[in-house]
Protein backbone atom coordinates (compact mmCIF):
# COMPACT_ATOMS: atom_id res chain seq x y z
CA UNK A 1 0.00 0.00 0.00
CA UNK A 2 2.77 2.12 0.83
CA UNK A 3 4.23 1.45 -2.19
CA UNK A 4 1.93 2.46 -4.93
CA UNK A 5 1.71 5.71 -3.05
CA UNK A 6 5.18 6.50 -2.55
CA UNK A 7 5.37 5.82 -6.39
CA UNK A 8 1.96 7.47 -7.18
CA UNK A 9 3.32 10.71 -5.60
CA UNK A 10 7.11 10.23 -6.92
CA UNK A 11 5.41 10.28 -10.32
CA UNK A 12 2.88 13.26 -10.17
CA UNK A 13 5.69 15.34 -8.43
CA UNK A 14 8.01 14.82 -11.41
CA UNK A 15 5.27 15.21 -13.92
CA UNK A 16 4.34 18.86 -11.93
CA UNK A 17 8.28 20.17 -11.77
CA UNK A 18 8.62 19.32 -15.69
CA UNK A 19 5.42 21.16 -16.32
CA UNK A 20 7.02 24.01 -14.77
CA UNK A 21 10.47 23.90 -15.96
CA UNK A 22 8.92 23.42 -19.30
CA UNK A 23 6.37 26.23 -19.20
CA UNK A 24 8.24 28.79 -21.98
CA UNK A 25 7.66 25.70 -24.44
CA UNK A 26 3.62 25.32 -23.52
CA UNK A 27 2.73 28.30 -21.90
CA UNK A 28 1.18 30.18 -24.96
CA UNK A 29 -1.06 27.52 -24.61
CA UNK A 30 -1.36 26.46 -20.47
CA UNK A 31 -1.20 29.67 -18.89
CA UNK A 32 -3.70 30.94 -16.86
CA UNK A 33 -3.12 34.63 -17.87
CA UNK A 34 -6.31 35.63 -16.83
CA UNK A 35 -5.62 37.28 -13.54
CA UNK A 36 -8.37 39.70 -13.46
CA UNK A 37 -10.92 37.04 -13.80
CA UNK A 38 -13.49 37.38 -11.17
CA UNK A 39 -12.48 34.34 -9.41
CA UNK A 40 -8.86 34.60 -9.51
CA UNK A 41 -6.79 35.52 -6.68
CA UNK A 42 -3.58 35.02 -8.41
CA UNK A 43 -1.08 38.14 -9.99
CA UNK A 44 0.86 36.59 -12.26
CA UNK A 45 0.29 33.68 -15.07
CA UNK A 46 0.98 30.06 -13.68
CA UNK A 47 0.39 26.45 -15.42
CA UNK A 48 -2.93 25.34 -15.33
CA UNK A 49 -2.54 21.50 -16.50
CA UNK A 50 -1.55 20.39 -13.20
CA UNK A 51 -3.89 17.37 -14.34
CA UNK A 52 -1.76 16.03 -16.51
CA UNK A 53 0.83 15.15 -13.07
CA UNK A 54 -2.38 13.43 -11.66
CA UNK A 55 -2.97 11.07 -14.36
CA UNK A 56 0.37 10.68 -14.81
CA UNK A 57 1.39 9.63 -11.21
CA UNK A 58 -1.56 6.96 -11.12
CA UNK A 59 -1.09 5.84 -14.39
CA UNK A 60 2.75 5.47 -13.57
CA UNK A 61 1.35 2.81 -11.31
CA UNK A 62 0.16 0.67 -14.19
CA UNK A 63 3.47 0.59 -16.12
CA UNK A 64 5.44 -0.73 -12.80
CA UNK A 65 2.67 -3.32 -12.18
CA UNK A 66 3.45 -4.70 -15.85
CA UNK A 67 7.00 -4.44 -15.42
CA UNK A 68 7.11 -6.50 -11.56
CA UNK A 69 4.15 -8.86 -11.16
CA UNK A 70 4.66 -8.60 -7.27
CA UNK A 71 4.04 -5.05 -7.18
CA UNK A 72 0.89 -4.37 -5.65
CA UNK A 73 -0.73 -7.39 -5.87
CA UNK A 74 -4.06 -6.93 -4.27
CA UNK A 75 -4.63 -3.99 -6.78
CA UNK A 76 -6.28 -5.30 -10.53
CA UNK A 77 -4.26 -3.71 -13.07
CA UNK A 78 -7.66 -4.73 -15.76
CA UNK A 79 -10.06 -2.82 -12.99
CA UNK A 80 -7.61 -0.26 -12.82
CA UNK A 81 -7.00 0.57 -16.43
CA UNK A 82 -10.67 0.04 -17.19
CA UNK A 83 -10.81 3.10 -14.52
CA UNK A 84 -8.64 5.26 -15.83
CA UNK A 85 -10.33 5.23 -19.38
CA UNK A 86 -13.68 5.79 -17.71
CA UNK A 87 -11.97 9.04 -16.42
CA UNK A 88 -10.81 10.10 -19.76
CA UNK A 89 -13.75 11.91 -20.82
CA UNK A 90 -14.10 14.15 -18.08
CA UNK A 91 -10.08 14.33 -17.78
CA UNK A 92 -10.11 15.26 -21.64
CA UNK A 93 -12.49 18.07 -21.74
CA UNK A 94 -11.21 19.53 -18.73
CA UNK A 95 -8.32 19.70 -20.04
CA UNK A 96 -9.00 20.90 -23.60
CA UNK A 97 -10.78 23.69 -21.26
CA UNK A 98 -7.57 24.87 -19.31
CA UNK A 99 -5.96 25.04 -22.80
CA UNK A 100 -8.51 26.95 -25.17
CA UNK A 101 -11.35 28.72 -22.62
CA UNK A 102 -13.65 27.55 -24.89
CA UNK A 103 -15.65 24.52 -23.39
CA UNK A 104 -18.79 25.41 -22.31
CA UNK A 105 -20.13 24.12 -18.64
CA UNK A 106 -23.05 22.23 -20.10
CA UNK A 107 -19.94 20.25 -22.86
CA UNK A 108 -18.18 19.57 -19.31
CA UNK A 109 -20.87 18.51 -17.50
CA UNK A 110 -21.78 16.02 -20.08
CA UNK A 111 -18.29 14.59 -20.27
CA UNK A 112 -18.62 14.06 -16.26
CA UNK A 113 -21.76 12.04 -16.87
CA UNK A 114 -19.91 10.11 -19.90
CA UNK A 115 -17.06 8.68 -17.38
CA UNK A 116 -19.31 8.23 -14.79
CA UNK A 117 -21.57 5.76 -17.64
CA UNK A 118 -18.22 4.61 -18.85
CA UNK A 119 -17.64 3.23 -15.44
CA UNK A 120 -20.95 1.60 -14.55
CA UNK A 121 -20.79 -0.22 -17.42
CA UNK A 122 -16.71 -1.42 -17.56
CA UNK A 123 -16.71 -1.71 -13.45
CA UNK A 124 -20.23 -2.68 -13.05
CA UNK A 125 -20.09 0.19 -10.34
CA UNK A 126 -23.73 1.15 -9.71
CA UNK A 127 -25.59 1.95 -6.99
CA UNK A 128 -27.75 -0.11 -6.19
CA UNK A 129 -28.71 0.63 -2.58
CA UNK A 130 -28.74 4.34 -0.63
CA UNK A 131 -29.86 2.94 2.33
CA UNK A 132 -33.47 4.39 1.84
CA UNK A 133 -36.27 2.43 2.96
CA UNK A 134 -38.41 1.90 -0.69
CA UNK A 135 -35.82 3.69 -3.25
CA UNK A 136 -33.09 0.61 -2.46
CA UNK A 137 -35.88 -2.01 -3.92
CA UNK A 138 -36.69 0.42 -6.83
CA UNK A 139 -32.86 0.69 -7.56
CA UNK A 140 -32.37 -3.04 -7.66
CA UNK A 141 -35.68 -3.64 -9.42
CA UNK A 142 -34.37 -0.78 -12.16
CA UNK A 143 -30.97 -1.15 -13.06
CA UNK A 144 -31.03 1.58 -15.60
CA UNK A 145 -32.50 4.17 -13.10
CA UNK A 146 -29.71 2.62 -10.29
CA UNK A 147 -27.07 3.95 -13.22
CA UNK A 148 -28.65 6.88 -13.57
CA UNK A 149 -28.21 7.92 -9.82
CA UNK A 150 -24.81 6.62 -9.95
CA UNK A 151 -24.37 8.91 -12.97
CA UNK A 152 -25.52 12.07 -10.91
CA UNK A 153 -23.92 10.91 -7.96
CA UNK A 154 -20.76 10.87 -9.94
CA UNK A 155 -20.62 14.20 -11.93
CA UNK A 156 -21.76 15.86 -8.71
CA UNK A 157 -18.65 15.14 -6.94
CA UNK A 158 -16.54 15.51 -9.88
CA UNK A 159 -17.87 19.21 -10.07
CA UNK A 160 -17.92 19.62 -6.65
CA UNK A 161 -14.61 19.57 -6.57
CA UNK A 162 -13.94 22.26 -8.88
CA UNK A 163 -16.15 24.52 -7.34
CA UNK A 164 -13.47 24.07 -4.57
CA UNK A 165 -10.70 24.90 -6.48
CA UNK A 166 -9.91 28.06 -5.73
CA UNK A 167 -7.00 28.46 -3.80
CA UNK A 168 -3.33 27.15 -3.65
CA UNK A 169 -3.89 23.55 -1.94
CA UNK A 170 -8.00 23.96 -1.02
CA UNK A 171 -9.03 21.36 -3.24
CA UNK A 172 -6.21 18.56 -3.78
CA UNK A 173 -5.87 18.88 0.59
CA UNK A 174 -9.48 18.16 0.52
CA UNK A 175 -9.47 15.56 -1.86
CA UNK A 176 -5.96 14.03 0.02
CA UNK A 177 -8.56 14.45 3.77
CA UNK A 178 -11.61 12.28 2.26
CA UNK A 179 -9.76 9.38 0.20
CA UNK A 180 -7.69 8.91 3.28
CA UNK A 181 -11.37 8.49 5.50
CA UNK A 182 -12.95 6.32 2.37
CA UNK A 183 -9.47 4.47 2.67
CA UNK A 184 -9.78 3.84 6.54
CA UNK A 185 -13.17 2.69 5.90
CA UNK A 186 -12.18 -0.16 3.24
CA UNK A 187 -9.29 -1.10 5.65
CA UNK A 188 -11.66 -1.68 8.31
CA UNK A 189 -14.00 -3.96 5.48
CA UNK A 190 -11.10 -5.54 4.45
CA UNK A 191 -11.48 -4.13 0.99
CA UNK A 192 -7.80 -3.67 -0.51
CA UNK A 193 -8.69 -3.20 -3.85
CA UNK A 194 -10.69 0.19 -3.09
CA UNK A 195 -8.02 0.94 -0.06
CA UNK A 196 -5.14 0.72 -2.78
CA UNK A 197 -7.40 3.04 -5.31
CA UNK A 198 -7.72 5.47 -2.48
CA UNK A 199 -3.97 5.16 -2.01
CA UNK A 200 -3.13 5.59 -5.16
CA UNK A 201 -5.39 8.81 -5.63
CA UNK A 202 -3.85 10.40 -2.05
CA UNK A 203 -0.33 9.87 -4.07
CA UNK A 204 -0.84 11.40 -7.12
CA UNK A 205 -2.55 13.84 -5.19
CA UNK A 206 0.27 14.58 -3.17
CA UNK A 207 2.89 14.78 -5.51
CA UNK A 208 1.35 17.52 -7.21
CA UNK A 209 0.28 19.69 -3.75
CA UNK A 210 3.95 19.68 -3.15
CA UNK A 211 4.58 21.79 -6.29
CA UNK A 212 0.90 23.62 -5.80
CA UNK A 213 1.16 24.69 -1.94
CA UNK A 214 2.00 27.34 -0.70
CA UNK A 215 3.64 29.20 -3.71
CA UNK A 216 1.23 27.81 -6.42
CA UNK A 217 3.56 27.32 -8.92
CA UNK A 218 1.01 24.77 -10.76
CA UNK A 219 -2.82 24.73 -10.82
CA UNK A 220 -4.59 21.40 -11.34
CA UNK A 221 -6.76 23.43 -13.67
CA UNK A 222 -10.74 21.30 -14.74
CA UNK A 223 -8.95 18.27 -16.05
CA UNK A 224 -7.03 17.97 -12.33
CA UNK A 225 -10.15 18.74 -10.63
CA UNK A 226 -12.66 16.98 -13.06
CA UNK A 227 -10.32 13.50 -12.30
CA UNK A 228 -9.78 13.86 -8.79
CA UNK A 229 -13.32 14.67 -8.38
CA UNK A 230 -14.05 11.25 -10.58
CA UNK A 231 -11.33 9.43 -8.66
CA UNK A 232 -12.96 10.26 -4.92
CA UNK A 233 -16.49 9.62 -6.61
CA UNK A 234 -15.94 6.30 -7.70
CA UNK A 235 -13.71 5.02 -4.88
CA UNK A 236 -16.49 5.93 -2.99
CA UNK A 237 -19.34 4.81 -5.20
CA UNK A 238 -17.14 1.22 -5.35
CA UNK A 239 -17.03 1.25 -1.48
CA UNK A 240 -20.61 1.47 -1.12
CA UNK A 241 -21.08 -1.44 -3.71
CA UNK A 242 -18.86 -4.00 -2.29
CA UNK A 243 -19.38 -3.46 1.27
CA UNK A 244 -22.30 -3.84 2.27
CA UNK A 245 -21.98 -3.56 6.19
CA UNK A 246 -21.05 -0.11 5.21
CA UNK A 247 -23.75 2.40 4.70
CA UNK A 248 -23.66 4.88 2.15
CA UNK A 249 -24.65 7.92 4.15
CA UNK A 250 -21.21 7.35 6.39
CA UNK A 251 -20.00 7.71 3.03
CA UNK A 252 -21.66 10.61 1.71
CA UNK A 253 -20.97 12.90 4.93
CA UNK A 254 -17.23 11.58 4.25
CA UNK A 255 -17.80 13.43 1.06
CA UNK A 256 -20.26 16.52 2.00
CA UNK A 257 -18.06 19.32 2.20
CA UNK A 258 -17.46 20.06 -1.94
CA UNK A 259 -21.47 18.51 -2.32
CA UNK A 260 -22.83 20.80 0.05
CA UNK A 261 -21.34 23.73 -1.48
CA UNK A 262 -21.72 23.09 -5.10
CA UNK A 263 -25.50 22.41 -3.96
CA UNK A 264 -25.58 25.83 -2.40
CA UNK A 265 -23.84 27.20 -4.61
CA UNK A 266 -26.47 26.63 -7.36
CA UNK A 267 -29.53 27.69 -4.92
CA UNK A 268 -27.90 31.05 -4.58
CA UNK A 269 -27.31 31.30 -8.07
CA UNK A 270 -30.57 29.99 -9.33
CA UNK A 271 -32.99 30.40 -6.64
CA UNK A 272 -32.17 33.51 -5.58
CA UNK A 273 -29.85 35.52 -7.68
CA UNK A 274 -31.88 34.42 -10.80
CA UNK A 275 -28.77 33.84 -12.72
CA UNK A 276 -27.45 30.64 -14.45
CA UNK A 277 -26.33 27.92 -12.03
CA UNK A 278 -22.96 27.84 -14.30
CA UNK A 279 -21.90 31.87 -13.62
CA UNK A 280 -18.86 32.55 -11.61
CA UNK A 281 -18.93 34.63 -8.74
CA UNK A 282 -17.13 35.68 -5.13
CA UNK A 283 -19.36 33.94 -3.08
CA UNK A 284 -18.01 30.55 -1.84
CA UNK A 285 -17.21 30.15 1.58
CA UNK A 286 -13.98 29.75 0.93
CA UNK A 287 -14.11 33.01 -1.09
CA UNK A 288 -15.88 34.80 1.97
CA UNK A 289 -13.47 33.34 4.24
CA UNK A 290 -10.24 34.71 2.51
CA UNK A 291 -12.08 38.16 1.73
CA UNK A 292 -13.67 38.41 5.26
CA UNK A 293 -10.89 36.77 7.52
CA UNK A 294 -7.77 36.49 5.96
CA UNK A 295 -7.29 39.94 4.05
CA UNK A 296 -8.69 41.73 7.34
CA UNK A 297 -6.01 39.24 9.71
CA UNK A 298 -2.92 39.03 7.77
CA UNK A 299 -1.18 41.66 6.66
CA UNK A 300 -0.18 42.07 2.81
CA UNK A 301 3.58 40.74 2.13
CA UNK A 302 5.34 41.85 -0.81
CA UNK A 303 7.59 39.04 -0.25
CA UNK A 304 5.45 36.38 -0.24
CA UNK A 305 2.50 37.43 -2.45
CA UNK A 306 1.11 33.77 -2.18
CA UNK A 307 1.03 33.90 1.90
CA UNK A 308 -2.93 34.61 2.06
CA UNK A 309 -3.93 32.82 -0.22
CA UNK A 310 -2.42 29.84 1.12
CA UNK A 311 -4.13 30.17 4.29
CA UNK A 312 -7.22 29.41 2.93
CA UNK A 313 -6.36 25.44 2.58
CA UNK A 314 -5.43 25.20 6.13
CA UNK A 315 -9.33 26.39 7.17
CA UNK A 316 -10.80 24.39 4.21
CA UNK A 317 -8.38 21.44 5.08
CA UNK A 318 -9.08 21.90 8.77
CA UNK A 319 -12.99 21.73 8.84
CA UNK A 320 -12.83 18.66 6.31
CA UNK A 321 -10.58 16.49 8.71
CA UNK A 322 -12.47 17.63 11.75
CA UNK A 323 -15.64 16.26 9.67
CA UNK A 324 -14.22 13.35 8.27
CA UNK A 325 -12.85 12.09 11.74
CA UNK A 326 -16.42 12.64 13.05
CA UNK A 327 -18.02 10.50 10.46
CA UNK A 328 -15.38 7.60 10.56
CA UNK A 329 -15.67 7.40 14.20
CA UNK A 330 -19.21 7.39 14.67
CA UNK A 331 -21.16 7.18 11.60
CA UNK A 332 -21.38 3.60 11.48
CA UNK A 333 -25.25 3.38 11.55
CA UNK A 334 -28.21 5.29 9.43
CA UNK A 335 -28.69 7.44 12.15
CA UNK A 336 -25.51 8.48 13.35
CA UNK A 337 -24.30 9.29 9.78
CA UNK A 338 -27.41 11.38 9.04
CA UNK A 339 -26.83 13.08 12.19
CA UNK A 340 -23.31 13.78 11.52
CA UNK A 341 -24.64 15.09 7.66
CA UNK A 342 -27.60 17.27 9.13
CA UNK A 343 -24.79 18.71 11.93
CA UNK A 344 -22.27 19.57 8.96
CA UNK A 345 -24.94 21.30 6.83
CA UNK A 346 -25.87 23.56 9.47
CA UNK A 347 -22.36 24.37 10.75
CA UNK A 348 -21.58 25.26 7.18
CA UNK A 349 -24.88 27.70 7.24
CA UNK A 350 -23.70 28.67 10.11
CA UNK A 351 -20.66 29.75 9.19
CA UNK A 352 -21.57 31.23 6.03
CA UNK A 353 -23.84 33.60 7.55
CA UNK A 354 -21.73 34.94 9.94
CA UNK A 355 -18.87 35.47 7.08
CA UNK A 356 -21.45 37.37 5.65
CA UNK A 357 -23.08 39.29 8.50
CA UNK A 358 -19.21 40.50 8.82
CA UNK A 359 -20.39 42.85 6.40
CA UNK A 360 -24.23 43.52 6.68
CA UNK A 361 -25.24 43.23 10.26
CA UNK A 362 -28.55 44.98 9.77
CA UNK A 363 -30.42 43.00 6.98
CA UNK A 364 -30.89 38.96 7.61
CA UNK A 365 -31.88 38.38 4.29
CA UNK A 366 -28.11 39.74 2.71
CA UNK A 367 -26.55 38.18 5.94
CA UNK A 368 -28.26 34.59 4.51
CA UNK A 369 -26.42 35.00 1.09
CA UNK A 370 -30.49 35.99 -0.27
CA UNK A 371 -29.62 38.86 -2.63
CA UNK A 372 -32.89 40.64 -3.80
CA UNK A 373 -31.18 44.02 -4.14
CA UNK A 374 -28.96 44.00 -7.70
CA UNK A 375 -26.75 47.07 -6.24
CA UNK A 376 -25.53 44.57 -3.48
CA UNK A 377 -25.04 41.51 -5.55
CA UNK A 378 -23.16 43.69 -8.25
CA UNK A 379 -21.11 44.79 -5.24
CA UNK A 380 -20.23 41.23 -4.12
CA UNK A 381 -19.59 39.68 -8.01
Amino acid sequence: MVDIAAFATLASFISSLLIIFTQDWHGRLSLDKDVGCIQKFHKHPVPRIGGIALLVGISTVVIVQAIDSEFAVHLDRAELIKLLFASLPAFITGLIEDLTKRVSVRARLLATFSSALLASWLLNASLSRLDLWGVDTVLQLLPLLAVGVTAVAVAGVANSINIIDGFHGVAASAVVIMLAGLAYLSWESNDMFVMHLAMLGIGATLGFLLVNYPTGRLFMGDGGAYFLGFWLAEVAVLLVIRNPEINAWQVLAVCSYPVIEVLYSMYRRKIIRKTSPGAPDRLHLHTLFYRRVVCLRFARNDHRPWARNAVVACFVAGWIATATLVTVLIGDTVGNAVAVLVAHVLIYMAVYTRLVRGRWDTNPAIALGLFRSQSVAREWQ
